[in-house]
């Protein structure tokens, strides 16, 4: 049995499907379904119970034999300001499954975020001693409050307590792919392009306040959800050794790539506008994240990542020009 928290969200909706394909269906899954319509993302797929999150501390002192733990549920809007819950549900539900999975000797993967990277400055290296770690700086809440328990389960392994059998935080970078259309606002740039060209209008991209950079050259590491559940998946079955990995790409792309990957998709000619930078944004906008996924590498993960005009083309002729777009 696995337990999967977050599985009706974007990330743990696809992992689930992907657990069912290769014949897995003995998960429990936790979420918080609310009244929107998050629920679609289960529709298709198979799992043995659901559990509220406000019931997942009771469900786990009586809990049966979990083979894993992966933790993917989490409040992930980066303009979340209720500090209370965001940590509720980012840092102490986190520490919460890391002694479970401790004191039971199971595995726990468990995401953390490119968001604890802050503005790049001090790179994109997963290193994941206590030293380094306190060099980051996030620029919101959420990225902290993901930040701050990297730091404490760092500070954990540095002092020899117990820890779980294996344990894996994933630093998921500019992530796209079907099952984001809960997220409103905070959806991918591959969705929100491609609704824009569907209803007949131009892709509209910032334009540039930096010389030497073109409009729509800022630049962002896109990653398809597909590469995110091939790792996971990779990690359930081997032992690599525990700590932060950067899953992405590898490779940086400019918002204007995305653009013209959306209509090279949508068989039409490129249409993009370009207006000015909001002027809260500027001299504070990131202009490039790339994943240092060397460390990924090196712990013997070997399948090529998703190109993305390859991604998107799977994303946009495979669900957004359908009627039914979910997985």
């Amino acid at each position: 049995m696995i337990l999967l928290t977050g599985a009706a969200g974007f990330i743990g909706s696809n992992l689930l499907a992907r657990l069912n394909e290769a014949g897995v269906t003995d998960v429990v899954i936790c979420d918080a379904l609310g009244t929107g319509e998050k629920w679609r993302n289960l529709r298709r797929h198979e799992f043995t119970d659901f559990v509220p999150i406000d019931a997942l501390r009771d469900w786990l002192r009586n809990a049966p034999p979990v083979e894993a733990v992966i933790h993917l549920g989490a409040n992930s809007d980066t303009t979340a300001a209720d500090g209370d819950e965001v940590m509720e549900h980012n840092f102490a539900a986190s520490l919460m499954l890391w002694r479970h999975c401790t004191a039971a000797g199971v595995p726990l993967i468990y995401a953390s975020s490119a968001a604890t990277y802050g503005n790049g400055d001090a790179g994109f290296l997963d290193r994941d001693t206590p030293e380094f770690l306190a060099g980051l700086q996030p620029l919101n809440l959420y990225g902290w409050s993901k930040h701050v328990f990297d730091r404490r389960v760092a500070r954990e392994v540095e002092a020899g307590r117990p820890t779980p059998p294996r344990w894996y935080g994933l630093k998921f970078f500019n992530v796209y792919g079907p099952n984001e259309y809960h997220k409103h606002g905070m959806t991918s740039a591959a969705l929100n392009i491609t609704e824009a060209v569907l209803r007949g209008e131009p892709a509209r991209l910032f334009a540039s306040d930096r010389p030497g950079i073109e409009d729509g050259g800022q630049s962002r590491d896109f990653v398809h959800v597909d590469d995110l559940c091939d790792v996971m998946l990779w990690l359930l079955r081997g032992n690599a050794a525990s700590g932060l990995y950067n899953i992405g790409s590898g490779g940086a792309r400019s918002f204007a790539d995305m653009a013209r990957a959306v209509f090279a998709a949508l068989n039409r000619p490129p249409r993009i506008e370009y207006f000015p930078m909001p002027e809260k944004l500027r001299g504070r906008y990131q202009y490039w994240t790339e994943a240092d996924i060397s460390k990924l590498r090196g712990a013997g993960y070997n399948a090529p990542m998703t190109s993305l005009e390859e991604g998107v083309a799977r994303y946009v002729t495979g669900f957004l020009v359908k009627e039914d777009r979910y997985r």
